[in-house]
């Protein structure tokens, strides 16, 4: 019997439980050693976590006034882009009017070199007109007093005589002429 007294009181005792003083002695131990790394590392701690808290929150505000700043230079660049596109609507309205009035300007110019032409043509062909029938009238007047003078047997060199024979040979050429008309 003697020999399952110890086995009972083995028995008694749970693995899962420490003894008590074994117990006790661990939860002193611990204080102290918690105790000394809260006072030893706890501020640094808190210091390392009050930087971060303070960068984060600096960049968050630091952030939020680059997000003001992009979207202030956005809304400039906006009004930018508006103000060029009316800009370059005004110059391509302006360069279109321009062009307009200069068309018409080349045209009026054409025109004025055109009537300026046709007139200059009339002239030129009145002028060869007047220099023709003055050369005809000499070559006509001419074969008519040598046909004349061969018809009639006798010369007709009087150059008064010449020039009326032609002028009322050449007047009635004319009037036949007119009358064919």
């Amino acid at each position: 019997m003697i020999a399952l007294v110890p086995l009972a009181a083995e028995e008694i005792q749970n693995p899962l439980v420490p003894p008590i003083p074994e117990l006790v002695i661990g939860l002193i131990a611990f204080a102290i050693v918690f105790g000394f790394f809260a006072w030893k590392f706890l501020p640094a701690i808190n210091k390392v976590l009050e930087e971060r808290r303070e960068a984060i929150e600096g960049g968050m505000e630091a952030a939020e006034e680059a997000r003001t700043e992009a979207q202030s230079v956005l809304e400039q660049y906006r009004a930018q882009l508006a103000e060029a596109r009316h800009e370059a609507a005004r110059l391509r309205q302006e360069a279109l009017e321009q062009g307009t009035a200069l068309k018409e300007e080349l045209r009026a110019e054409g025109q004025r070199q055109r009537e300026e032409i046709i007139a200059a043509g009339h002239t030129q062909i009145a002028a060869d007109r007047k220099a023709a029938s003055q050369a005809l009238r000499q070559d006509v007047g001419k074969l008519a007093t040598d046909l004349a003078g061969k018809l009639v047997g006798e010369s007709l060199e009087d150059h008064a005589r010449q020039s009326r024979t032609i002028d009322r040979f050449l007047s009635e050429l004319e009037e036949k002429a007119e009358a064919a008309r």
